[in-house]
């Protein structure tokens, strides 16, 4: 064989090897930093860090966050029944100059209405706001001269009832108790309020609620500690929009025992790349020289990883190496021991029969 078939056939051995490969390599990790990306990623697809952080999407809602509802405006529909509760606005001509009645008056839980020490109570659990207007003028006329009255619903008790804290449930939806449920999941805070008042229409006139995550459990973020012999340790940690590596560190006390400055994100590539995103950090240039350059802001879905101390691990590794040895030393030892204990015992004994 010649010299340029044997260089012909090294070529395409060479070529084969590469093809192979490649085919079961696959998609890799890649470094954002590399500086084999020439020319330089452009500034839109630099990642967020500390002092240039973006703003996250709407945030949608999903299991198991915990929402927020405040009542602004809950006016039943009509014809409403006086509850207890309840706060009446109740104005009255004619009243005692001393005594006027021009103020909020509340539904007690016996279902009177106490109009002051002059005028006594009216009980109005039940009846229409007319009925209620009447009730309350024939009490006045006892007293008053042909007193005019005037009686709104300012606050209704079962406001109390929709104020508070709502788990999103498994299933997405939210109980509001007597009011029905609520689908809520996959959709905005804004979307959230319309769908919430939908369903409150069918109670109240115009309702008008404010809606706010109390807890953003769904989106997540994840620090991830290595620990070659122990196992490793995976927290999960909710993201609101502004958190960096070293919040993420410092939420947790710090690095770990035995933990190494070699630390990187795991971001999900955009789109359907279908690679790993590696962000690599310089740790102590963010923390002892106040660089801001590898600060990354976490995004949802992002795996801080920490990586093991090469020192700790070795240690590790030679005490789970030599620990079986130590443990059949012992035994053996301990067996040795009990003979020669026994050996002892006997030789005792024998001397105690022959009066010795």
């Amino acid at each position: 064989m010649t010299s340029a078939e044997r260089n012909s056939r090294c070529v395409t051995t060479l070529g084969i090897a590469v093809c192979l490969l490649a085919s079961v390599a696959g998609c890799r990790p890649f470094d954002l930093h590399s500086k084999s990306f020439l020319p330089p990623l452009p500034p839109q697809a630099q990642p967020p860090t500390e002092l240039n952080m973006v703003s996250l999407p709407d945030y949608h809602i999903e299991a198991p966050d915990v929402l927020q509802l405040s009542a602004i405006k809950l006016v039943p529909r009509p014809p409403y029944r006086v509850d207890v509760y309840d706060v009446l606005s109740i104005k009255a001509s004619a009243a005692l100059p001393d005594e006027p009645i021009y103020d909020y008056y509340i539904v007690n839980e016996d279902g009177f209405l106490n109009l002051g020490p002059a005028y006594g109570k009216v009980y109005v659990l039940g009846l229409s706001l007319a009925e209620v207007k009447l009730a309350v003028e024939r009490k006045l006329g006892e007293i008053l001269q042909h007193p005019e009255v005037s009686v709104q619903l300012a606050r209704t008790g079962g406001t109390q009832q929709i104020d508070g804290i709502y788990l999103v449930k498994p299933s997405g939806v939210i109980n509001l108790r007597q009011y029905g449920s609520v689908h809520v999941a996959g959709k905005t805070i804004a979307e959230a309020r319309l769908a919430i008042q939908k369903q409150l229409l069918q109670f109240f006139d115009s309702p008008q609620v404010s809606v706010n995550v109390a807890g953003y459990n769904s989106a997540k973020y994840y620090v991830i500690f290595e620990g070659s012999l122990q196992g490793e340790t995976v927290i999960s940690l909710p993201i609101t929009g502004k958190e960096t590596v070293l919040d993420a560190i410092g939420a947790l006390g710090g690095l770990q025992h035995g933990s190494s400055e070699d630390i990187w994100i795991s971001r999900p590539a955009p789109g359907d790349f279908g690679c790993e995103q590696i962000l690599p950090i310089d740790y102590l240039a963010i923390t002892r020289g106040g660089s801001s350059t590898t600060n990354y802001q976490l995004l949802p879905g992002d795996r801080l990883f920490i990586s093991e101390d090469g020192k700790v691990a070795f240690t590790n590794y030679v005490t789970k190496v030599t620990s079986p040895v130590y443990q059949l030393l012992g035994i053996s030892e301990l067996g040795a021991s009990t003979v020669r204990g026994f050996e002892t015992t006997g030789r005792n004994y024998n001397h105690t029969r022959r009066g010795l």
